[in-house]
């Protein structure tokens, strides 16, 4: 089958991760040819600034070097432009004479910096700031000249100004607007920068007019005159005014453009051969000139050029990080409000602080902050996904760590922190470490920092201080998780959400099923996305789809947990935290027999035995069971315990039966997967003795009946249980209970407790489905029922059957 051919022209940020992302996923599909105008292979644009600063070199902005383009079978031509672009004949003319025909188009030609239409601006010394070239030339001036002036105090401006400071020349700013970044923040937080900015030796023109430039003897540019006659002497005049879109060999070629060459949600241009993507295309009236939003086109554009038709690009949210050593500036949204918006400022000049978030009814919609920028990226999350901010609106402009956040969100100190410190304690890895991989290989999201780190890639507690240091270390050009289109895993571009959808529409019944399906980029699987697709398929075919045994985590696969010196943990269920004599004594009696070292009551009011050989594992299994003792599943993502208080039965402050209601709600859910462990509570009375307040669903008895409560975690980060509902009957407890985690089962995403399925989906969305909808909660519940009937206690079926307990037995003996 012949190739299809695939022309890129230009080799940037934009267009090389368009090419990135096809490989993964289409790495056969076409012949790839890629016409660059500079003579670089592609680097990190963002990184300019630090170059120019003398904190990097060219050679460690490198992306992609040349021997990446080989080893993909690109062929690269550098330094050689596209000039003509034949669409009847599909093919591309280059400056050098050369041709070449294309089956698709890929235009990434990036944007021009805009050049001041006044007199002198053709003088030598007068230069843009765009590219490498640029930077080499301003490093050459600032070794032979002592006056420079920036024009223009954009984030491109500011930069450059503070790098040629950093080199030791004198530095003017000149800027039309009344304040500086008047696009990025507001006029305080403007004010309080150029303030620390004049500090640290620059100087400040505004509002100022420039007229023209003029010569001095030697020809070269020598000063900067205003339109109030006013001058100031010049031997570098670097013009940061902004950029425009890269149109014209669009434009000669009839594609249509407008600000931008434009686009649709797919990338494609009026030419469905022809796609478009980075600064030069317009999409929805907009040309982005930040790199995230142009990633986020990169991940589409790949997927419609591998014809899956399966993603849309419907603009971005974009934020601003400036990166000027030593000061920290955020913004991101409608930082300016208006009509309809409320705002809330801190503002602490002595101190140097100042956050102003924006408002629109209980959603944010904006954030600018100085001096102390450690929520940014808290902030920018909460803006992309639209959550609401209600319940924290109090507190929302002292941060998230005055919300106590110390688990799964990290902790917001990575600018303070020394390279020295330790970020990620299962690999142990440092700050440094993380930064410098940041640099050295062009890292933009969390998954490539624990691809080439480790970092936050085993037990996920420091995921929120990696991505603060990512964010610190890359500003603008952060890619923020979304969680609701973030991959599976690398060996696919599908989301969770699109995996789950396809399992259900199609009727998919086995994790390989779905693989096959869903085109993988690795025949079987990983040890990330494996559990994952048998879940998905387990829960949404019950009775129908196999379990895979070998798409299980090992504890699943083994029924019990392993301990760090290979032995195991067995915990018999104890039904609501009850026992009896004879159960208690088959314990003792188990424990004697098989050697167990060490016995242990848990947490949620069971007995662990720990320390038990595997292959005595079915054997202790078969004791217990002779005792009516089943398995307590401490080992799966799955319903772990029923914890109870005394209740009324004994207690003289109970108000209901939380034991019997304990028993009742484990017996039900007995066997039941999740996308996570699951834990229950029921306290007989508001004084709440067993907890239910941190549970995933906790039930509290008043005078009236009950109080539920959910999506709980008492794990590494405490999170609250928030009220759901309350109810009059154990019944009713049962069957709210039971669609609440039927919902839960369908919709959460494999690896996500039910406090993260809230966040993401809105407790008022659940609220709807299951407390609201008495029709869809019967339903919820009926379905959690029929997947629950006729389970068969794993510990039980390896006990009685020869061919299961062959896996745990000693072949080596």
């Amino acid at each position: 089958m012949r190739k299809l051919k695939l022309v890129m022209v230009g080799n940037g940020m934009a267009g090389v991760r368009t090419l990135e992302e096809l490989i993964k996923i289409a790495p056969e599909m076409y012949d790839i040819t890629v016409f660059g105008a500079e003579p670089h292979p592609n680097y990190n644009r963002i990184l300019l600034s630090p170059v120019l600063a003398g904190e990097m070199t060219i050679q460690d902005i490198i992306l992609n070097d040349k021997s990446w383009y080989a080893d993909n079978g690109i062929d690269l031509r550098l330094n050689n432009k596209v000039v003509k672009i034949d669409r009847r004949a599909r093919k591309v003319f280059a400056e050098d004479g050369s041709e070449c025909e294309y089956d698709r188009l890929l235009l990434a030609t990036g944007s021009n910096p805009f050049m001041l239409p006044i007199p002198g601006a053709d003088l030598p010394g007068v230069i843009a700031y765009r590219d490498i070239a640029d930077t080499d030339a301003m490093i050459e001036a600032a070794a032979r000249h002592k006056h420079a002036v920036v024009i223009g105090a954009g984030l491109l401006g500011l930069e450059a100004a503070n790098g040629l400071a950093l080199r030791g020349m004198d530095v003017t700013v000149v800027h039309i607007s009344d304040w500086i970044m008047e696009r990025q923040l507001d006029k305080t937080a403007a004010d309080m920068l150029q303030k620390s900015l004049g500090a640290k030796g620059m100087k400040f023109r505004l509002p100022a007019f420039t007229a023209e430039l003029q010569a001095g003897e030697s020809g070269r540019v020598s000063k900067v005159v205003f339109k109030d006659g006013e001058a100031i002497p010049a031997d570098l005049v670097v013009m940061a005014a902004g950029i425009r879109p890269n149109t014209a060999l669009a434009e000669s070629a009839g594609i249509h453009c407008e600000r931008g060459i434009v686009v649709n949600d797919t990338l494609q241009t009026y030419d469905p051969r022809v796609y478009a993507v980075g600064e030069c295309a317009n999409h929805r009236g907009t040309a982005y000139g930040l790199v995230a939003p142009l990633f986020e086109q990169a991940k589409v554009c790949a997927n419609h050029l591998a014809m899956f038709g399966i993603g849309l690009y419907k603009g971005s949210v974009t934020s601003t990080k400036l990166k000027v050593t030593g000061i920290d500036v955020f913004s991101a949204g409608n930082f300016m409000g208006g009509e309809g918006t409320e705002d809330i400022v801190l503002n602490d000049p002595g101190a140097g602080v100042y956050n102003r978030v924006v408002l629109k009814g209980d959603k944010l919609v904006g954030a600018v902050m100085y001096g102390d920028t450690k929520d940014g990226a808290w902030y920018f999350q909460m803006l992309k996904d639209g959550q609401n901010i209600g319940e924290i609106r109090d507190h929302l402009l002292f941060g998230n760590s005055h919300l106590g956040d110390a688990g799964h969100k990290g902790v917001n100190s990575a600018a303070a922190m020394p390279d020295s410190a330790e970020v990620c304690g299962c690999n142990g890895v440092c700050k440094g470490d993380i930064v410098k991989s940041i640099k050295e290989n062009g890292l933009f999201t969390l998954d490539e920092v624990r691809k080439h780190t480790k970092a936050s890639s085993s037990c996920g507690s420091c995921t929120g201080l990696v991505e603060q240091i990512l964010a610190s270390t890359i500003g603008g050009a952060y890619q923020p998780a979304d969680s609701n289109n973030k991959a599976v895993c690398g060996c696919t571009d599908h989301s969770h959400g699109e995996v789950r959808k396809a399992i259900r529409e199609h009727k998919l019944l086995s994790p390989q099923a779905v693989m096959d399906f869903m085109e993988w980029s690795t025949p079987n699987g990983c040890a990330s996305c494996r559990p994952a697709l048998n879940y998905y398929c387990i829960s949404t075919w019950p009775h129908e789809a196999a379990d895979d045994a070998q798409s299980r985590f090992i504890n699943e696969r083994a029924h019990a947990n392993i301990q760090k010196d290979g032995t195991y943990s067995v915990v018999p269920r104890m039904w609501g935290g009850l026992t009896t004599p004879a159960e208690l004594r088959a314990i003792a009696d188990a424990a004697e027999k098989y050697q167990v070292p060490t016995v242990k009551v848990t947490g949620g009011q069971r007995i662990d035995l720990l320390g038990v050989k595997k292959g005595d594992l079915p054997l202790i299994w078969h004791d217990l069971n002779q005792a009516g003792m089943v398995s307590g599943h401490a080992y799966g993502k799955s319903i772990r315990t029923v914890k109870t208080c005394v209740g009324s039965e004994h207690c003289r402050f109970g108000t209901q039966r939380s034991m019997d209601l304990g028993v009742k709600l484990e017996k039900m859910l007995f066997g039941m997967y999740s996308p996570h462990k699951v834990k229950l509570a029921v306290s007989g009375c508001p004084r709440n003795c067993a907890e239910a307040g941190i549970k995933d669903v906790g039930v509290i008895g008043v005078d009236s009946g009950y109080e539920i409560y959910v999506a709980g975690n008492g794990g590494i980060k405490t999170e609250v249980a928030q009220f759901f509902c309350k109810v009059q009957t154990d019944e009713e407890v049962k069957e709210i209970s039971g669609a609440f985690l039927q919902l839960y089962r369908e919709e959460g995403y494999y690896l996500e407790r039910t406090v993260h399925y809230i966040e993401r989906v809105g407790l008022d969305t659940v609220k709807k489905l299951v407390v609201d909808d008495a029709a869809n909660r019967k339903a919820l519940y009926e379905r959690l029922l029929f997947a629950l009937q006729d389970y068969v206690d794993p510990w039980q079926e390896h006990a009685e059957k020869a061919e299961l307990r062959r896996n745990f037995e000693d072949v080596t003996a």
